[in-house]
């Protein structure tokens, strides 16, 4: 039994809590000033080197969103109507762990070779992922502000195979694309937070992201959202240490061969 049992469905749920949970914790990221003297940049960095203005982004996580809602509803109307019984049976704790583990490595699977292949390949650079890289300063609103064709391939469909492969049901999908989401905008807020549990048990984090947004890091550090296995393994890792700033804040800096 779950929280929102009798007031929607799990289909829903897996569909909408996720949007949901993203402009709460981009929110939450975005718009509390204590939070600057943890910023791996300044303000005024992030005002004079992103190429978009905040309006933009907006209207462009709004418009993933919309599509993300369109697919996530076929995908669940399809897999409901494919059960023989009508009836879905939530599997056992350890199977759902598991399932949740297949889909992290898929999604990571699926978005590395995708993100990898937009930058190497010139055209889908300059016209498509380009998009993403306008905000040179990441920020957690930001986090989903891409080309609708990327927000589609890579996010989108990204997450529906996850779905697919893993084997989740509507429930359990519903916990992990809300974590999913929570880490996607983790990554892109900018924040070196302490007592952060990404920073704990993920590599892949707001400093390891940070420098990928960088011009000279613009080639490494590809992976999202969870490990940095493939980084790792094809040579792509970018190593870096996150130090304070003498005027506040913090800085990721690259670590010198």
């Amino acid at each position: 039994m779950v929280f929102w049992e009798g007031y929607a469905s799990d289909e829903a749920m897996g569909t909408f809590a996720p949007i949901v949970v993203y402009w709460l914790y981009a929110g939450f990221c975005q718009l509390l000033p204590p939070l600057d003297k943890y910023r791996l940049h300044t303000r005024k960095e992030e005002e004079e080197r992103n190429l978009v203005p905040l309006r933009s982004v907006v209207k462009g996580v709004l418009l993933q969103q919309l599509v993300q809602v369109t697919v996530a509803h076929g995908v669940f109307l399809v897999t409901s109507r494919a059960s023989s019984s009508g009836v879905t049976l939530q599997p056992s704790l350890p199977i759902q762990i598991l399932q949740i583990a297949i889909a992290m490595l898929v999604m990571d699977t699926w978005q590395y070779f995708l993100h990898r292949y937009m930058h190497r390949n010139k055209f889908l650079y300059r016209h498509v992922h380009s998009h993403h890289h306008r905000l040179v300063v990441p920020y957690a609103i930001g986090a989903l502000y891409n080309h609708p064709l990327e927000g589609l391939f890579v996010d989108t469909l990204g997450g529906a195979v996850s779905f697919l492969v893993s084997g989740m049901t509507a429930q359990t999908a519903t916990v992990f694309f809300c974590f999913a989401v929570i880490k996607a905008v983790d990554d892109h807020c900018g924040l070196w937070l302490p007592g952060n549990v990404f920073h704990l048990f993920f590599q892949n984090n707001a400093a390891y992201h940070d420098i990928h947004h960088r011009p000279q890091g613009a080639k490494y550090n590809y992976s999202q959202p969870f490990f940095p296995i493939w980084d790792k393994l094809l040579g792509t890792h970018m190593p870096y240490r996150v130090v304070k700033r003498a005027e506040g804040g913090f800085e990721a800096r690259v670590v010198e061969d």
